[in-house]
């Protein structure tokens, strides 16, 4: 018998599972993306339409809109920006499960993700009570959990020199816009209301000091209270303004002319970056006055559910957030433990000899330094002490 030629040896040969397996770079097959709709069709029957129509706030229905719209072009894979003409009715929860995956390994901020995620879960919910789709789908979608994470408030607190130089930046000059200005900044300071309220007041809305809240967030409204200084301020500009009916913040034209209409919300974001351009200090949003407000309240020992009344907070945790009381109870904590290190000799600064000091000759006593405007506050002036 011949010998097999060394071509045909059978463990030559290639185990015949791997003719069955695909190309090493065969790509994998992508899930179907949510179909867009050409026509919408009547709004009373899109359930994101009747779901953003459901919301009170404007501010609130404004960032669910852009949440949505988000969500939009990540689900039809680019080809929509607009939620009102995505074909709600195929959402599945493969659709939300990837969406949320993406955010995140993305970085999106975990409270992004869950706000994206809870306006997809009210599109679902509305859909579900229109008859669009059914109650197992929608089950489905809406146990899509949240991304927690503990993370630490944006914005930066606006201490009290800082706001020091703002108002005197404010009363520079003795002008119309100044003194309007100041107004300003005793309502989101003093009163810490949010931005949207302060341009949604009216004339009517203050009363010696007493600031009424008629469309605050969830269309609640409340009732808050200027400090002295703040009470000064919007004096001084009502005695600018007039006292005829509108609005109680009005824009202010070159000459100082006060037009008889509300300022807009972009305008106070606006003044305040002009503001701190003027008075040397670092940027901040309107939102950072409020946090300080609220830092400031509870580090003067104010009760947290007073505070959260003032700042019509829904929940109490909201106010726990700007709460810098633990911070300050953890660096004296950690005070408490002893780190035995000791700096060696070479990165010790040497201390200018005495005999130097006897040697020079003596100068006449300056006296205390001018005052700089951009210089630090003092500990009494940043505790607030007069």
């Amino acid at each position: 018998m011949k010998a097999l030629p060394p071509a045909v040896v059978p463990q030559a040969q290639p185990p015949a599972v791997s003719q069955a397996l695909p190309p090493a770079a065969a790509e994998p097959e992508q899930a179907p993306k949510v179909p867009v709709v050409a026509d919408p069709g009547p709004l009373d029957l899109n359930p994101a339409a009747v779901y953003l129509a459901g919301k009170p706030s404007e501010v609130g229905r404004r960032g669910l809109e852009h949440a949505l719209n988000r969500a939009a072009e990540i689900l039809t894979d680019g080809l929509t920006t607009n939620a009102l003409t995505v074909a709600w009715t195929e959402l599945r929860y493969q659709h939300v499960m990837a969406l949320r995956a993406l955010l995140i390994d993305q970085g999106a901020a975990p409270a992004t993700i869950s706000h994206l995620l809870s306006a997809l879960r009210g599109v679902v919910k509305e859909a579900f009570n229109l008859g669009l789709i059914d109650a197992d789908t929608m089950m489905r979608i809406v146990a899509v959990k949240s991304v927690s994470a503990s993370n630490l408030p944006a914005g930066r607190h606006v201490d009290v020199g800082d706001v020091r130089r703002l108002f005197d930046t404010c009363s520079d000059g003795d002008t119309v816009v100044g003194a309007r200005d100041a107004a300003m900044l005793a309502l989101l300071y003093g009163c810490g209301l949010r931005r949207s309220e302060v341009v949604a007041l009216e004339l009517t809305d203050y009363d010696s000091g007493a600031v009424t809240v008629r469309r605050g967030k969830g269309r609640k409204a409340r009732i808050v209270y200027a400090p002295t200084g703040g009470r000064a301020a919007v004096d001084a500009w009502l005695a600018r303004r007039g006292f005829w009916p509108g609005a109680l913040l009005a824009p202010v034209a070159k000459g100082g002319k006060i037009q008889q209409r509300g300022m807009t919300a972009q305008a106070v974001l606006v003044r305040l970056r002009y503001l701190a351009d003027q008075a040397g200090i670092s940027r901040f949003s309107p939102h950072d006055l409020r946090r300080s407000f609220v830092g400031e309240l509870l580090d003067a020992g104010a009760d947290i559910s007073s505070v959260q009344q003032l700042a019509g907070h829904a929940n109490v945790a909201t106010t726990q957030r700007y709460d810098r009381r633990p911070e300050e109870a953890k660096r004296r904590a950690a005070e408490l433990l002893h780190v035995p290190y000791v700096a060696p000799p070479s990165l010790l600064v040497p201390a200018e000899p005495v005999a130097a000091q006897a040697d020079s000759p003596s100068e006449p006593d300056p006296g205390p330094p001018a005052e700089d405007a951009d210089s630090p506050p003092a500990a009494d002036e940043r505790r607030g002490t007069p």
